[in-house]
């Protein structure tokens, strides 16, 4: 049974300078099984952060139609933190700042809520140190505000960081790999792909090909116009970096 399954989805999101809805999704589906990893490609106002968002359930996306089967329950029917509960999991591309939330508390509130427990402080601490350690997080970094005053690559490791704690069923990335050097992308991807082979699903949201070099999807996903247009192997996702996304397509 798919761990997620898609069928003809449509959404719109509002659009403030026109003052009105705005169709972006136009009939996605897409099948995901516990363990696989999918990249998603296409050009910008494609609709692949649309797609991510809808699932998430963003307040400012409204579905208009089709289906969304997580774990053979409704997710259209969930609220977002019920989803996230469930296990879905999305990395923003721009994760927002939030002052005056320390670092330290919202990650242990987010890991209880996920695991439905209370946690010790000095286990939560422990399993906490060890996984900044893998992502070369420093201590110091729990006790800023969330994302306030970060780097892009610093919030990309906090997103990665949360990611590892919720131990999520899911995990959506959108563009985790943008604005990242190359030792700070091999880091986050090597670590990634690690804790994916103990059966977490991936949906990978990229422009480029670069990561293929730290993690191998078992499909590539090329979207247009809102909606998914090719399905293959990595090789599709080879064949866009040498040929263009027009070239894919036709």
């Amino acid at each position: 049974m798919p761990l997620l399954t898609i069928r003809n989805l449509a959404s719109t999101v509002y659009d403030a300078a026109e003052e009105q809805n705005k169709q972006i999704l136009n009939g996605v589906d897409l099948d995901i099984n516990p363990g696989e990893i999918h990249m998603l490609m296409g050009t910008n106002g494609s609709g692949k952060s649309t797609l991510a968002h809808a699932l998430m359930g963003h307040p400012h996306h409204t579905v208009t139609a089709g289906t969304v089967r997580f774990q053979d329950k409704n997710l259209l029917a969930m609220k977002p933190d019920e989803r996230a509960r469930a296990g879905l999991y999305l990395a923003f591309q721009y994760p927002a700042a939030i002052p005056g939330l320390p670092v330290a508390t919202f990650l242990k509130k987010a890991t209880e809520a996920r695991r439905n427990e209370e946690i010790s402080v000095r286990e939560f601490q422990r399993e906490l140190r060890g996984l900044m350690g893998e992502l070369e997080i420093p201590k110091s970094f729990l006790g800023r505000s969330l994302h306030d005053g970060f780097s892009g690559g610093e919030k990309k490791r906090m997103e990665v960081l949360q990611l590892n704690l919720l131990k999520p069923s899911l995990a959506i990335l959108d563009e985790t790999d943008s604005g990242l050097d190359i030792d700070a992308l091999k880091l986050l991807f090597s670590n990634i792909k690690e804790k994916t082979s103990e059966g977490r699903s991936l949906l990978i949201i990229s422009h480029y090909d670069r990561i293929l070099d730290y993690i191998t999807p078992d499909y590539v996903h090329i979207m247009r116009a809102g909606k998914v247009v090719r399905s293959g192997g990595v090789e599709l996702s080879r064949f866009i970096h040498s040929e263009g996304f027009e070239a894919a397509v036709h």
